[in-house]
């Protein structure tokens, strides 16, 4: 399919009502950058699918192209009910394009705007499944490298679904650039493995620290390290990222889903899960090693208010003093 696809020129832009090789455009659903996406009619089955067409500012570049078709490759090679499917080729294309199932939901950041502060079980739940979607990506040697609530979606019965296969790293088939890696990355830096920053190649630890990200925002409504993973320029902010602690927004939280939690993004990939069903698992049973006997210090869970606390004292305790000299 990619050989073929390379004689084929890109698709032309897709209105409403456009017929393209069988397909019946009906509304766009999604326009970027890096690509267009519409919801169609195959006319030979009655079926809706997805067209997914290529960016018209990119489609001179053969790189953004080999990637682009190769998303359709991906997705024809992993079967698994929380991975987006191809749909079945059954005659030949005149233009460039991906033809891929119709998934009748939302995306997990609409679910979370209407779950403002969901219980951990319906947490658990969305993270099971999207956790054996990435592990049979991992079993096909690939690494998503782009895990984060947009490119999650719900249906009605609760089931998730991987998308978007954009950024995937195919082990022997695909190796991005460095500058493509990091042109992936543009508006997904809070989701991305630190290490990924500095060039290392992204592992399955990798997409397991997306995900934890995204378990931690679905509980607390932020982000375990804020906006300083996407400030990042060298190894010593990275080994300087300080975790903020669940319980702070969830104090029902138990300690030792915290723990996981913690594991799962720490920013370095030797103290991480390397495994999706350690981190799975460990947030339905309790590890002793997260356990805690006592509190865990502030300090430790919240350094940014110790050192506000500490700096207003010391306000307050130069105003008396310069008010003691005045007299």
């Amino acid at each position: 399919m990619l050989d073929r696809a390379r004689d084929l020129p890109p698709a032309p832009i897709l209105e409403e009502r456009t017929l393209l090789d069988g397909y019946r455009v009906r509304r766009t659903l999604h326009s970027n950058s890096r690509s267009h996406i519409h919801l169609a009619t195959d006319e030979a089955t009655g079926g809706p699918v997805v067209l997914k067409t290529p960016s018209i500012d990119l489609r001179d570049d053969p790189e953004y192209l080999r990637r682009f078709m190769m998303e359709e490759w991906i997705a024809r090679r992993i079967s698994n009910p929380h991975v987006m499917r191809a749909h079945p080729q059954t005659r030949p294309r005149t233009h460039l394009y991906l033809v891929l199932e119709y998934l009748d939901g939302q995306t997990l950041t609409q679910w979370m705007l209407d779950h403002p502060e969901p219980d951990l079980e319906a947490v658990r739940r969305i993270v099971e499944q999207a956790a054996r979607g990435l592990s049979a990506f991992h079993r096909k040697e690939m690494v998503h490298q782009d895990v984060r609530p947009e490119n999650l979606m719900i249906d009605a019965s609760g089931t998730v679904t991987i998308i978007d296969f954009g950024s995937t790293k195919v082990a022997g088939v695909l190796e991005m650039t460095r500058d493509v890696e990091q042109m992936e990355m543009l508006g997904t830096a809070q989701y991305t493995a630190p290490e990924c920053f500095f060039g290392e190649p992204a592992a399955p630890g990798s997409d397991v620290f997306s995900l934890g990200v995204t378990a931690y925002q679905m509980l607390t409504g932020d982000l375990p390290y804020g906006t300083e993973i996407g400030q990042m320029r060298t190894r010593a902010q990275q080994r300087g990222l300080v975790y903020r602690s669940a319980r702070l927004a969830r104090p029902d939280l138990p300690d030792w889903v915290d723990g996981a939690l913690r594991k799962a993004v720490h920013p370095l990939p030797g103290k991480r899960y390397s495994l999706m069903s350690e981190f799975v698992f460990d947030l339905r049973n309790p590890n002793p090693d997260f356990i805690t006997a006592d509190p865990v210090p502030l300090l430790q869970r919240d350094p940014l208010l110790v050192w506000k606390v500490i700096s207003a004292v010391l306000a307050v305790l130069l105003v008396m003093d310069i008010l003691l000299r005045a007299r």
